[in-house]
């Protein structure tokens, strides 16, 4: 479906410098798939989206969708946005204000080049409305619609082309957090449903990890990791990946060696010997960087019998989350972050024993590039 090939962008600063803001960046997006630019901002995503769109020109690279090039490099190919046939929708929803519901959606069919009956017009504008769950309201006018009822009129108005491509560049950044997570479940049943092929850009990791089948995600210009949400979680490649996409604990520790009798390596970390997941080939004496989520730093109030011994460690503090509690632990010196059922009850400054099962962490190298940023 989209294929964009080493493409390199960059444009020009105020000062006049030349600002590379995406190199090499190379994705394949199947029919049908959901697939997210992840990462900070100022890391190229929005770039590259607009790349895909035809709103950039990029250095050079190749851009095509079902095998024909919308842009090319080397044999200078660059087709206009407005016949690239892609829907697209931004934080602002540039929602035309005198018009009502149904006029705004029905816009993009009046002025695009082939001619709709009234009803064709009609018929094609009343499905998106009702894929948005906008039917009722299609006499409204768009300025008296709330937050998430102009959202989805601007995903509808994208929708009614039947684009090839569907791109969303931080479309539920301004909606607040409620409204932002039952536009989540919204979107990801209208992918489904429609099967249309979306390319979206967020830097809301549990955003990402919610709608995606496929994450980019990417620093300073490059992708770091492609995979799904789950491998881009539990299989970080490198301490950006693991520390910008969810919570984590660094811990620094050598190589010993590999694990007998399994895929994992034994690496002696300042908190004792754990066995780990490794990123890589590594031989005994590499010096790594694990990390370890909070969600598998197990507490006890009793130190548990069998299984990996437990570790005596401090309760430092904790904070209820309703749903789960999250504790800082000091152990062996350091001080490690985990999230447990709200069931265990243990004081500040109190005793309580933590293990990490084996394979619960991820072993990389210590220089990996995109070392971790604390937020």
């Amino acid at each position: 479906m989209l294929k964009v090939d080493s493409l390199h962008t960059e444009y020009t600063n105020e000062l006049g410098q030349a600002v590379k803001a995406a190199q090499n960046v190379n994705i394949e997006v199947p029919e049908g798939h959901f697939f997210t630019l992840l990462g900070p901002s100022g890391c190229g995503k929005t770039t590259t989206l607009r790349s895909i769109a035809g709103l950039e020109r990029p250095k050079s690279g190749e851009i095509g969708v079902n095998g024909v090039a919308v842009y090319s490099g080397a044999r200078n190919i660059f087709v206009p946005p407005n016949q690239r046939g892609f829907g697209m929708v931004f934080q602002s929803y540039a929602i035309w204000p005198h018009m009502d519901v149904f006029t705004n959606t029905a816009f993009p069919l009046q002025v695009g080049a082939k001619k709709y009956s009234r009803a064709d017009i009609e018929a094609k504008v009343m499905k998106v409305l009702t894929a948005v769950q906008l039917d009722h309201l299609r006499d409204r006018e768009a300025t008296k619609l709330s937050g998430g009822q102009q959202q989805r009129l601007a995903l509808a108005r994208a929708l009614v082309m039947e684009p090839k491509l569907l791109l969303l560049d931080e479309p539920l950044s301004n909606l607040d957090a409620k409204l932002r997570e039952l536009m989540r479940f919204e979107l990801k049943r209208l992918q489904r449903e429609l099967r249309i092929t979306t390319v979206y850009v967020t830097h809301d990791q549990s955003e990402a990890l919610a709608l995606s089948h496929h994450i980019a995600v990417m620093n300073q210009g490059r992708i770091q990791q492609i995979g799904t949400p789950r491998e881009i979680y539990e299989r970080p490649v490198n301490q950006f990946v693991a520390d910008f996409v969810g919570t984590t604990n660094f811990l620094q520790g050598t190589v010993l060696g590999p694990d007998s009798g399994t895929d994992w390596m034994v690496i002696d970390t300042e908190i004792g010997q754990l066995r780990s997941h490794a990123t890589e080939p590594m031989r005994a004496g590499d010096k790594v960087s694990l990390s370890v989520r909070p969600e598998d730093i197990e507490l006890f109030e009793q130190k548990p019998e069998g299984g990996v011994p437990a570790l005596q460690a401090l309760v430092d503090q904790k904070v209820f989350l309703g749903e789960a509690m999250d504790f800082r632990v000091k152990l062996a010196g350091r001080t490690l972050l985990s999230r447990v059922h709200p069931s265990v009850r243990t004081s500040v400054g109190d005793p309580i024993w933590a293990r990490i099962q084996p394979g619960k962490s991820v072993a990389m190298r210590a220089d990996e590039a995109g070392a971790p940023q604390h937020h």
